[in-house]
């Protein structure tokens, strides 16, 4: 059985129900396991991240993940905010920020030393673990003005960002997480013929029983444990199953646009029946504007703005969405 949220008209269908395509993250729910989690498929809204930065195939590659990982994250947000994945490593592939901000806005870049980047893809040792080199993961929880941060941080020596992610949930969050994440380049048709398209996609489980009987309390001294804190077994055999059917996904099948979402839940819980939420849509949207980058450079000393001053003018380039707002120095010096 596979339920799911009646969708837009416009959409596409999947045999007799609406399904969410590209650049959506689709909630889902398997009661049976008591898990629940979402997947996604990343198509024009990375290409396009990608394609702007023209990035070396590697670093286009580390950062795709991290972008999957980030709205997989992001969108379970509850509130106005932002989940910002960042590495800082000593690899080549040096760091790497996805910044999602709720409830669909996502921007990414990477910094990489191109020298020591051509010098690996010249001998082949391109894998995630040689780029990234060692150094942290931080996954950063921001609620705005007047509240803290929350942040988490792993160690990155080196593991890949799925690993690490798994890391970050055993270490951090101690709820059993499984997930799969999956990068490539597809030719696809267009007007003049075919091109080169970046996709991504993924999919993250969690256990997280509600039944009282899958519940353990822990057996505090003086009897003062809280009867609803929950500690979820691992080793419960539901979770073990989840486990062996996420085993069996191929890379593929979670970037294919002739498969999608909806599909793949269905190929993977059918036997036990996958509940299906509505897509969460998420857009490359930078959140840089002329009047937030104005309110930094008039908070500059006389000195800072003519350090600043290249060929008669300010110029400022965002690292995310490659924008360039250029200002005359002359708007400052009133502020001085």
């Amino acid at each position: 059985m596979l339920e799911t949220r009646q969708l837009a008209e416009h959409q596409p269908k999947l045999g007799e129900f609406g399904y969410a395509g590209d650049d959506h993250v689709v909630p889902f729910e398997v009661g049976p396991l008591d898990v629940r989690g979402r997947t996604v498929q990343l198509g024009p809204m990375l290409d396009a991240i990608l394609s702007r930065h023209d990035y070396p195939e590697p670093v286009a590659r580390l950062l795709a993940e991290a972008c999957v990982l980030t709205v997989l994250l992001g969108t379970s947000l509850k509130f106005e905010g932002k989940f910002i994945l960042q590495t800082r490593t000593d690899g080549p592939v040096d760091m790497l920020v996805a910044d999602f901000s709720t409830p669909h806005a996502l921007r990414a870049y990477a910094r990489y030393d191109a020298d020591r980047l051509e010098a690996l893809t010249s001998a082949g040792e391109t894998s995630q673990r040689t780029l990234l080199g060692s150094g942290v993961l931080a996954l950063t929880i921001d609620q705005g003005a007047h509240t803290q941060r929350y942040q988490g941080i792993v160690q990155l020596d080196g593991e890949t960002l799925e690993e690490a992610a798994r890391t970050y949930f055993r270490q951090s969050e101690q709820i059993p997480t499984d997930l799969r994440l999956s990068v490539a380049k597809l030719l696809t048709p267009g007007i003049g013929g075919a091109r080169e398209q970046w996709r991504a996609g993924g999919i993250l489980a969690q256990f997280l029983p509600q039944s009282p009987e899958r519940m353990r309390v822990p057996d505090l001294p003086g009897g003062d444990g809280d009867p609803r804190e929950e500690i979820h077994d691992p080793a419960d055999n539901s979770w073990q199953e989840l486990l062996a059917l996420l085993g069996t996904i191929e890379p593929t099948e979670l970037i294919d646009p002739t498969i999608g979402a909806e599909r793949l839940l269905y190929r993977l819980f059918h036997e036990h029946g996958v509940r299906v939420f509505g897509g969460v849509p998420v857009a490359d949207q930078c959140s840089c504007s002329r009047e937030k980058i104005r309110g930094i450079l008039e908070g500059f000393s006389a000195d800072e703005i003519r350090d600043s001053t290249e060929d008669g003018g300010i110029h400022v380039a965002c690292e995310f969405c490659s924008k360039q707002y250029d200002f005359d120095p002359a708007e400052f010096a009133a502020a001085q």
